[in-house]
């Protein structure tokens, strides 16, 4: 992950970031890359208060007003990723919902999980190790894992609904084979 990707979205896990990620590759139309055009995008979305979005840049509605009239033009990093952030969450919001019921409701997910993986079988090939599992979830679990976004819930929440959607679509074939597997998502103690 980029440093860009990092400074986006502090503190939040490996589940979320990719939900914001895959949220912008359905975007139709790049969001605006300079300071200038953000801020002046960013003021219409806050109905052309200075001081509103000054606080949710968390700067002096004079730093706002000067980076709208192209006196300043180079953001200190801080201030860049909240720029990028906030024009992100703001940016085609029906292209984000119009992807957003597709999964929902008829097309489902792909994700792709990078996860220790192993099974109690003494002296099997499938001895617990890290594996690439690349896999399409049914819109049922696509529809639950927004829900979960969208109701802020935190990386712990959403870890147990994708190891349950890909246990039923990569390990037990939706319920074709390996009846009874379960999938654990990782505890606070690893």
């Amino acid at each position: 992950m980029s440093d860009h990707e990092q400074q986006l979205a502090p503190g939040r896990g490996k589940v979320l970031e990719a939900l914001v990620r895959a949220e912008r590759k359905v975007f139709t139309r790049p969001a605006p890359k300079s300071a200038k055009a953000q801020v002046k995008f960013l003021l219409t979305r806050a109905k052309g208060s200075t001081k509103a979005l000054a606080e949710r840049l968390g700067v002096s509605h004079r730093t706002v007003e000067r980076y709208r009239a192209g006196k300043l033009t180079t953001p200190q990093k801080r201030l860049q990723a909240a720029l990028v952030g906030e024009t992100e969450s703001e940016w085609q919001p029906q292209v984000r919902a119009q992807a957003r019921e597709q999964a929902a409701t008829s097309g489902g997910m792909m994700v792709h999980v990078v996860a220790y993986f192993g099974f109690t079988a003494s002296g099997s090939s499938d001895d617990g190790r890290i594996r690439h599992i690349t896999t399409p979830i049914s819109p049922t679990y696509a529809q639950q894992i927004l829900q979960l976004q969208a109701s802020d819930a935190t990386e712990e929440e959403l870890h147990p609904i994708v190891a349950q959607a890909v246990t039923e679509s990569y390990f037990t074939e939706w319920g074709t084979r390996a009846q009874g597997l379960r999938a654990d998502s990782p505890t606070s103690s690893r």
